[in-house]
């Protein structure tokens, strides 16, 4: 007899299909791939049905008006997560629905924050017949597998025991940076990509870069919300919402380039795709926000939240920047931590300020409070770059 899943390994499945579906989806807009769209539409059904039944349990579960009340909130950030897989969805029906993408808005997302890409294993590649976990890409790269393409067969969000073959060919999330070095070890040459030339900037053009901006936005709101949840935190609350009213601005922005973009003779069916992603985009930034409730109600979330989002593929982790230790005084760029770590900084507090969505250029100073988001392996690297010598061999 199965074993029933509890609440907790209901609202872990959540948050990993979530991620997964918006990684997808922009992948399937990326490489105007059906299939890859089909699988985001096959993915809400099925994180749907989690979260339904994640309802029924924890309505069960409730045996007093206490118990209610601190499932509430573990029901909420579920019910906010449902909202993030339906925006995923949105993206994935653009594909489906042939609305068209713009040739400059695949350019943008090419030098992108993260990126995604497409790599296949050739003949002299170094990861055949290594499980992902062996291969530990996240760290070694800080590029991430979300899905990968075996002949006519798919394996989408492929788990760490999967087994790479010949010819396999990956797809990818993360740095630029890292994309040459998953290609060194499938054996492919660097890609060498040429710096984009300069133009004059059409409607279009301003109406693309300000939806990449909007999905960046959006994407740093949810790993802030997940990390103003697990740290009880009101000023990374207040981030989220200063995000999500920046998404909303520049939604409006879009909507006015746009409209300028049609006097200048754009394709109309392009312009009607890039507003169903810049909406899909704003509806994730609403329901990082919904996700804070809690937070801004300064009431404690339920135990199960913390540790399910410890166990998350990618988890929420916090350190401080001590004196003498390896990263102070060095820049993001020179720490290399998405390729070294697989860790993403989402914020940095230092005194009373945050900075979020910090630059290569953002140098750490002792006393800096430094939020990423990454594999549970990549957060104790950087947990050591941030201690001090003595800390580290203690």
């Amino acid at each position: 007899m199965s074993r029933r899943r509890t609440v907790k390994d209901l609202f872990v499945q959540a948050k990993d299909v979530a991620e997964v579906m918006v990684d997808l989806a922009y992948a399937a807009v990326f490489f105007g791939d059906d299939r890859i769209a089909q699988a985001v539409i096959d993915l809400e059904q099925t994180m749907g049905q989690d979260i339904n039944e994640l309802r029924e349990i924890a309505i069960l579960a409730a045996r007093s008006p206490e118990d209610a009340e601190a499932m509430s909130g573990v029901l909420a950030v579920a019910g906010a997560m449902e909202k993030i897989g339906d925006a995923a969805e949105d993206i994935a029906r653009v594909v489906l629905k042939d609305l068209g993408v713009p040739s400059q808005l695949r350019d943008d997302l090419r030098h992108a924050e993260e990126i995604v890409a497409r790599v296949r294993l050739r003949e002299d590649n170094l990861m055949e017949g290594k499980t992902l976990e062996e291969l530990g890409l996240p760290t070694e790269t800080g590029m991430w597998v979300i899905a990968i393409r075996r002949d006519v067969d798919w394996v989408f969000a492929p788990g760490g025991e999967e087994v790479l073959k010949d010819g396999d060919v990956l797809f990818l999330k993360g740095p630029e940076e890292g994309v040459d070095l998953v290609r060194e070890l499938a054996g492919a040459p660097r890609r060498d990509l040429a710096e984009p030339v300069p133009k004059t900037l059409t409607g279009l053009d301003r109406a693309v870069d300000l939806l990449v901006e909007m999905k960046n936005a959006s994407e740093v709101a949810v790993g802030l919300a997940y990390s103003a949840i697990l740290f009880h935190d009101k000023g990374l609350a207040a981030e989220v919402s200063s995000l999500e009213d920046s998404t909303d601005e520049m939604q409006h922005e879009l909507e006015r380039w746009v409209l300028r973009a049609v006097r200048e003779g754009a394709d109309p069916d392009e312009l009607r795709g890039l507003l169903h992603l810049a909406f899909a985009s704003e509806r994730i930034a609403d329901a990082a926000q919904e996700m804070t409730w809690l937070v801004e109600r300064d009431e404690q979330p339920h135990p199960i939240i913390a540790e399910a989002l410890a166990e998350a593929d990618e988890i929420v982790s916090e350190c401080t920047v001590s004196q003498g230790s390896p990263a102070g005084g060095h820049s993001l760029r020179e720490l290399s931590l998405r390729t070294e770590t697989g860790m993403d900084v989402l914020a940095i507090q230092r005194g009373g300020r945050w900075i979020y969505r910090p630059r290569g250029s953002t140098t750490l100073q002792p006393g800096d409070r430094v939020l990423a988001v990454g594999p549970e392996d990549g957060a104790s690297v950087l947990e050591d770059l941030c201690a001090t010598p003595d800390r580290k061999e203690s």
